[in-house]
């Protein structure tokens, strides 16, 4: 029987590995959890940011149900998910173009991934005035022969405003989207094309069957992102229209309550929940998703095993 010994690691250089792992978690702990642990305890006091603080226990939570302003802030999520949504779907089918060969490809990637290195205040300086009765988007509308008095404000109109708002968002974070989408449709083998092309297999079904089962793992983080991104959207609404007109998000209303109203504890038991809808939603959108692509699944096991 032979014994392998071990060599032992040197004094100095265990503490250096020890310190690199402990100094982020420390960073992490000091500036992550302990924050958010902080913000879960005052949820159950009616506070402000300076003086005395009360227990509540659940009134804070109870309030969320009843007060019309965050509930209609909660709706309002539906229109920015349809738009999440919205812009999945162009940022995939532009991906799968840009894919492959196409004259002045790059040039196309650029400029549509370009909105997404704005910074977002900027953007929305841009669509207000952009969106504002009689300037740029009406101008251009007369051009095409619209009258400029049958116009509608696009800001105050409700419904109307939060479409274009949300038309903002998509504008803005479908290249991302597209960018992710290009690398993973580059990353699959191309003989699975080569075979396709010569069982007869069209365009149409080298999509269906070989580019979305490839590329299943990016499409549901992507879903992930853009939907929790959707409850949380805030820079649109709040530089654009400050949330007036029915705009005002669940983080706009959050902040008007922390800030405006000093509800603290309230706007801390709004920010508890909003965690807990978002990973309630990425759990549901995870079985979606596997259900959805679980036939993809077996025919890659299929595929591995016969290979």
């Amino acid at each position: 029987m032979s014994f392998v010994h071990r060599k032992k690691r040197p004094a100095g250089e265990l503490a250096v590995i020890c310190a690199f792992i402990a100094v982020p978690l420390v960073l992490l702990f000091v500036f992550t959890y302990l924050p958010f642990g902080e913000m879960v305890g005052f949820s159950f006091f009616n506070m402000k940011y300076i003086g005395a603080r009360k227990f509540v226990g659940l009134s804070n939570y109870r309030e969320l149900f009843t007060r019309s302003d965050i509930f209609q802030s909660l709706k309002l999520s539906l229109y920015y998910m349809g738009g999440s949504l919205v812009q999945l779907t162009l940022a995939l089918f532009l991906a799968t173009l840009l894919s492959f060969r196409t004259k002045g490809g790059n040039l196309f990637k650029g400029i549509m991934f370009f909105p997404y290195l704005i910074n977002g205040i900027a953007i929305g300086f841009i669509f207000k005035f952009f969106f504002t009765h009689g300037f740029v988007f009406d101008t251009v509308l007369s051009w095409a022969g619209f009258s400029m008095d049958s116009m509608p404000y696009w800001l105050r109109t409700r419904g109307l405003n939060n479409v274009c708002l949300v038309g903002t968002s998509v504008w803005r974070y479908f290249g991302q989207n597209m960018v992710l989408f290009i690398g993973a449709i580059m990353s699959v083998d191309g003989s699975l094309y080569e075979a396709a092309d010569i069982d007869g297999a069209n365009k149409f079904q080298q999509f269906f069957h070989i580019i979305l089962p490839s590329i299943k793992t990016i499409i549901t983080l992507n879903v992930i992102l853009s939907i929790t991104g959707s409850l949380s959207a805030f820079e649109p609404p709040y530089v654009i229209t400050s949330g007036a007109n029915g705009t005002g998000t669940y983080f706009i209303i959050m902040d008007r309550i922390a800030h405006t109203s000093q509800k603290v504890g309230l706007a801390s038991a709004m920010a508890v929940f909003l965690l807990v809808v978002i990973i309630v939603v990425t759990v549901l959108q995870n079985v979606f998703f596997k259900y959805v692509f679980r036939n993809a699944s077996a025919e890659s096991s299929e595929g591995g095993n016969i290979l």
